[in-house]
């Protein structure tokens, strides 16, 4: 159900090192205006949307005249807190409403229970960036799963979650008549690194266990590698999802600072992401631009710098 798309850029050159500064220090991804895109009468919900890449998409959100947005964060204490420095720094319109609703990705059934709301919507839901993303700095085994920690977040509930909002778009569309209804939307927001990802664990059986295992754990590789499992789930799930019903994508930020996830890594990184890093105000716009702007040819592909890439 993908549409054939042909590429400025190599797979190899895409994945270089030099391309990978070259679009950090040059790559200028444009904003969406409202005068591209009109988000009213529309609901989206942004995961992880607190702090960071997060809460620019939802401001940029909010800038294109969305309706009902739902801040998605695991500690409702921060997720309120956003939503106070969101309605302070800026007057929202009369049909603007901000919500906060809880999802822990560690949790399945913090997964699901936030679905289930989720499929009770009014208006419906349109739009889902799946934000979420951890990095340990040690090996950690989930209590609940008994899955690495990485792979739980950034691979397994996310999944999960992803198939579940498929359900609740299949259900809003054939309950709705079909001039009435547009497809959703559905972001996994990936990395860079997934193209630097040995993926050692590829030819172990079973596979997904092997990620499991402490001995042969490495921070940086096990982020890489949860990241491309994403982006290779996201192509083949869309070879089974029509883009008339959603159109699903990755999109990658580049390297942000300002991240949660960059101050667990230690001064030394902290300084290689403040020197090398663009602001997540910069990041946030190709998210937005693949939640808003790209259209079906953008289903199963990678958005970067908004633009598609191999």
């Amino acid at each position: 159900m993908t549409q054939a798309v042909s590429f400025d850029i190599t797979p190899e050159k895409e994945a270089s090192k030099l391309q990978f500064l070259r679009r950090q220090f040059f790559g200028a991804p444009p904003e969406v205006s409202r005068h591209d895109v009109d988000l009213s009468g529309k609901t989206a919900v942004v995961t992880e949307a607190n702090s960071g890449i997060g809460l620019e998409c939802v401001r940029q959100l909010l800038d294109l005249g969305l309706s009902k947005l739902i801040i998605v964060v695991r500690d409702e204490v921060k997720g309120e807190a956003a939503r106070k420095t969101l309605t302070a720094a800026k007057a929202l319109e009369p049909n603007q409403t901000i919500e906060v609703w809880k999802l822990d990705y560690a949790s399945y059934e913090s997964v699901t229970a936030f679905a289930q709301r989720a499929d009770d919507l009014s208006p419906r839901l349109d739009i889902a960036i799946l934000n979420a993303g951890v990095n340990r700095g040690s090996f950690t085994l989930n209590p609940t799963t008994g899955h690495e920690e990485d792979l739980q977040v950034n691979y397994f509930s996310t999944v999960l979650l992803l198939l579940l909002l498929l359900r609740i778009f299949k259900k809003t569309k054939s309950t709705t008549k079909p001039s009435h209804t547009s497809p959703g939307r559905i972001v996994v927001v990936s990395s860079d690194m997934a193209a630097w990802a040995r993926f050692d664990e590829k030819n172990e059986e079973p596979m997904l266990e092997a990620f499991d295992i402490k001995e042969t754990w490495n921070r940086n590789e096990r982020y890489a590698t949860t990241k491309l499992l994403g982006q290779l789930f996201v192509a083949e799930i869309a070879k089974r999802v029509s883009p008339s019903l959603a159109i699903i994508n990755c999109a990658s930020p580049g390297l942000c600072y300002g991240l949660e996830l960059a101050r667990e890594h230690g001064t030394f990184t902290a300084i290689f992401i403040r020197s090398f890093g663009r602001s997540s105000d910069i990041g946030a716009c190709t998210l937005v631009n693949a939640a808003v702007k790209q259209d079906e040819r953008s289903h199963g592909q990678y958005v970067e710098d908004c633009t598609l890439r191999p």
